[in-house]
């Protein structure tokens, strides 16, 4: 790192004050003016992104204009719903409560889910919890390798199955009903007050393809996109949101047993990718990173490659629905 150059760390503070400024204009701006929107809807878990979000759309239209949403499930953490009622109440709003267990029983969701499962784990029934995993040892190795379950029986015993591709296929596509039945339960609420939808992503999970496309991928306005998640819990902070919500760890809140991030998607805690991701976007070199993290230089190489993979790989998502040109 040459003496001119910021380190990341230096490189992801803000000017907090102004930022809040910048964004709060954005949103007014976006959803009054072009959109025609009233106000906003979004769905809160106590996560940090979406009580930042939450703060910012309050003091950019007030709380009569701000309606949130607490949508848990059958393997919802209890938590979430606590924490989300505790940074509504901190914001002076009255959240809506959607439980959505009946859409996703109805459309099968833990059917297909389960029967996924058992295709490994043949027992697999009631009172079993379960995640999915990154396979081990990623920097390590460099590999990919499979995807590993874990189940947990109902007296607290842990077992461990390596998937198979159409099964990791099927769990995913089931579970992906829960973030869609969120979004369509958002819509209707947007409706009912000529409201726009704001979505929560960070720039880490923007950028990397961390969510499911018509699901927590959709919304009318993204106020936070743009900010790194080091740069979010700033945010929150500089907000003045509950300490509570500030001490929260990123998690996914998908499955019936607690996953991390880095668990089931990233391959680093978000701190540290965070760095990754900026050294990348700014063309650090893999070595001077390396250095600056007190890392080995082939992990770094690898956690770009991963960048640039994840980037690949989920394009998709990020695409509206292609149309044929007239004339073409």
């Amino acid at each position: 790192m040459t003496k001119a150059s910021k380190s990341t760390v230096e490189a992801l503070q803000l000017d907090l004050g102004k930022e809040e400024e910048r964004i709060v204009a954005f949103l007014r701006e976006a959803v009054l003016q072009r959109m025609k929107r009233r106000g906003v809807v979004l769905g809160i878990s106590g996560g940090i992104d979406s009580s930042t979000c939450a703060a910012l759309a309050v003091r950019a239209f007030g709380p009569e204009r701000v309606r949130v949403l607490l949508m848990p499930e059958e393997d919802s953490d209890p938590k979430s719903t606590e924490l989300g009622r505790l940074l509504a109440e901190h914001l002076g709003l009255e959240p809506i409560l959607e439980k959505i267990t009946p859409i996703l029983e109805g459309a099968g969701c833990y059917r297909r889910r389960d029967e996924a499962v058992r295709n490994s784990f043949p027992e697999f029934g009631p009172g079993w919890k379960m995640k999915i995993k990154q396979p081990r040892g990623l920097l390590e190795t460099g590999r990919l390798n499979f995807f590993r379950l874990e189940v947990e029986n109902p007296e607290g015993e842990r077992m461990e199955a390596r998937l198979r591709p159409k099964d990791l296929a099927a769990i995913v596509a089931s579970t992906n009903f829960k973030q869609r039945t969120r979004k369509m339960m958002e819509y209707y609420h947007a409706d009912l007050c000529n409201f726009a939808v704001l979505g929560t992503p960070n720039r880490l999970e923007y950028d990397q393809g961390f969510f499911v496309k018509n699901g927590d991928g959709a919304a009318d306005v993204k106020p936070i996109a743009h900010l790194y998640k080091t740069q979010v819990y700033a945010m929150a902070r500089h907000l003045g949101l509950p300490k509570l919500l500030l001490e929260q760890l990123p998690t996914t809140d998908t499955y019936s047993l607690e996953q991390t991030q880095e668990e089931f998607y990233f391959a680093l805690p978000y701190d540290l990718m965070d760095r990754c991701l900026l050294g990348f976007n700014t063309g650090m070199a893999a070595e001077e990173l390396a250095k600056e993290l007190e890392m080995p230089v082939v992990q770094v190489e690898r956690v770009f490659a991963d960048i640039e993979r994840k980037r690949r790989t989920t394009a998709y998502l990020h695409m509206g629905a292609l149309v044929l040109d007239e004339g073409a």
